[in-house]
């Protein structure tokens, strides 16, 4: 079967808006877990005071607002996403922590409804590899960066280095409740598209970037407990919440205690669990 493009936007949007409750309840923890990605692009960008940034696929905005911290007083920072929902929690989140140098926007990356040469940085975590066409958003970055302005992104590495994601995607599959990888297709979109270094590098090369840097970034995923990994999973997995939502009640505790089963390797004496993951980031100038 070939690609629909616009079937999958469609899908993506409607998913996100969706997904955006469980990803504002796993917020706290998201945040910490992700914090050293964010800090990873800030420090990339260099930001100073009185510039403009961009948040691409922003999602609750934990990036783009450490961000604008750095650009404050003068300099602000738009945050956007495709999902309004998302954005709600983004604007409630700016307004807990008393941030006033942001604004939100709804926006497809894949067409920036935003002028020329017109900020000064762009950041995107996690958002490229999930797009149907992540060159054109990579090109419609390019055009919104002014000359010797910078993009500082992430995107998952390979799942194979991510069994936080290997091992539920298994048991769906195993289950028939997804469909198992065409190993001889392009990878559709999706977190672990572009989980190549070679991949990121090339397109951002493409895209007219320059001085690109890819490196991997180690992040492991820490849980008190097996109940905590799986209830954050159901929260932050459309895919998987709703496979296992849709099955009967018995065969949802079968798949529990099936994938509790698959995680005991990366569980410790006392319950919690310490479970390998692997992000790239990158980083290139306009």
């Amino acid at each position: 079967m070939s690609f629909d493009a616009n079937a999958h936007r469609q899908a993506s949007l409607d998913g996100w808006e969706e997904a955006a409750a469980g990803w504002v309840r796993r917020n706290d923890l998201m945040r910490s877990y992700a914090a050293p990605v964010s800090h990873w692009m800030l420090d990339a960008l260099a930001l100073q005071p009185g510039q403009r940034v961009l948040e691409l696929a922003g999602g609750i905005g934990e990036t783009g607002m450490l961000a604008a911290e750095l650009v404050a007083p003068m300099g602000s920072v738009i945050i956007s996403d495709q999902a309004e929902a998302m954005l709600a929690g983004a604007r409630a989140r700016a307004q807990e922590l008393g941030v006033e140098n942001v604004e939100f926007k709804v926006l497809n990356a894949e067409w920036i409804d935003l002028p020329l040469a017109s900020f000064d940085a762009v950041l995107c975590r996690w958002g490229y590899m999930l797009m149907a066409d992540p060159a054109a958003a990579l090109g419609e970055t390019r055009r919104v960066l002014a000359p010797g302005g910078h993009v500082a992104l992430a995107v998952w590495d390979a799942i194979e280095s991510n069994p936080w994601a290997l091992l539920p995607g298994r048991e769906l599959i195993e289950r028939g409740l997804a469909p198992a990888p065409d190993p001889d297709a392009a990878p559709p979109p999706g977190p672990f598209a572009l989980g190549n270094a070679d991949v990121v590098s090339e397109l951002l090369a493409e895209a007219g970037f320059t001085d690109v840097e890819v490196q991997a970034l180690d992040l492991p995923r820490r849980h008190p407990a097996f109940e905590d990994l799986w209830e954050t999973t159901l929260d932050l997995s459309r895919a998987f919440h709703d496979a296992v939502l849709s099955r009967p009640a018995d065969e949802m505790d079968e798949i529990k205690a099936s994938l509790a089963e698959r995680f005991k390797p990366y569980t410790a004496a006392d319950g919690s669990l310490a479970v390998p993951g692997r992000t790239l980031v990158a980083r290139a100038s306009a």
